[in-house]
């Protein structure tokens, strides 16, 4: 049994479509669609209660009412412990076709654990901006690592839950592994990371994960993903994590902070002021470089405070 699963939240205009290309899927086994709702406000469970009424794959949907992504993300896999696989997709997302039969059989007949593909971005609603250069759309979570398929043995490949599967066995023997609450997010608003994290536990694990170019979805990008604030607030936020729960302890501090993470943040923004300031390119991936060590150090402050 497979589990194709997404978690959504107020995007009930999508559901009919998104449904609609995941029941006609093509899988070597039995697949159902699971649905977490995380508390939408919105028609989202008077669509999914008629969608579930339609023919094909079940599609089977539960409400999570603690609010966040992490919360309705360890849903999903409470609620697909039975199945020998569970894949993920995101609400603003259309799975082509090849998705579950390359997912299947990276785990089944490849021996990988987790198998993640290609996210293309879809700019066919929203006109992509001129500054927006093909360096920054891993921040919007495209992933194109090629045609061929391979072995991921770093963090220079990754995979998101935008488009990835895991062998359920990996959670049913390890009742801990779960997304870290610690990097949540809530609604629609910018930054989270327990993908990310997630993805960086199996690799420490030495968990198998494989690229499978074969696995693609369409990714919808929404416009208040479009602006320049959102990249910057993206790197902010994820600094901010960083330095609150990933950077070691360091024995000499001034204010609750060490001094290079001071002089590290005055160092990217005078670069990104004389950057801006000459119009040399990169002047916004820059820019995040500085608000990311503006995180970091705002982060690194506030720890052990409520």
């Amino acid at each position: 049994m497979l589990t194709f699963a997404f978690c959504t939240y107020n995007r009930a205009d999508r559901l009919d479509k998104l449904v609609a290309a995941m029941r006609v899927q093509a899988c070597p086994l039995p697949f159902e669609i699971l649905a977490v709702n995380n508390n939408s406000n919105d028609a989202t469970e008077e669509v999914l209660a008629r969608l579930a009424e339609l023919p094909g794959p079940t599609l089977r949907w539960v409400t999570e009412t603690t609010q966040g992504i992490v919360a309705a993300r360890n849903r999903a896999i409470e609620e697909s412990l039975g199945s020998d696989i569970m894949v993920f997709i995101d609400d603003d997302e259309t799975p082509l076709p090849g998705l579950l039969d390359a997912a299947a059989r990276a785990i089944l007949d490849e021996g990988a654990q987790c198998a993640g593909g290609r996210v293309e971005m879809d700019f066919s609603h929203y006109p992509r901006p001129a500054w927006l250069g093909d360096e920054l759309l891993g921040f919007l979570a495209a992933v194109d690592h090629g045609e061929e398929a391979f072995w991921i043995e770093d963090t220079s490949t990754p995979i998101w839950t935008a488009n990835v599967a895991y062998a359920m066995k990996i959670f049913r023997d390890d009742p801990d592994l779960r997304f870290d609450k610690r990097y949540d997010r809530k609604g629609n608003v910018v930054g989270g990371g327990s993908d990310a994290i997630m993805f960086r536990t199996l690799l420490e694990r030495k968990i198998p994960m494989r690229y499978c170019p074969g696995m693609a979805v369409l990714h919808s990008v929404e416009p208040w993903r479009l602006q320049r604030g959102y990249f910057l607030k993206l790197h902010y936020r994820a600094g901010l994590r960083r330095g609150r729960y990933q950077l070691p302890a360091y024995p000499r501090t001034v204010l609750g902070v060490p001094p290079f993470l001071v002089s590290q943040f005055l160092r990217q923004t005078l670069d990104a002021l004389r950057m801006q300031v000459t119009q040399r390119p990169g002047a916004l991936r820059q820019a995040m470089n500085a608000t990311n060590a503006l995180g970091c150090l705002v982060g690194y402050g506030q720890r052990g405070k409520t």
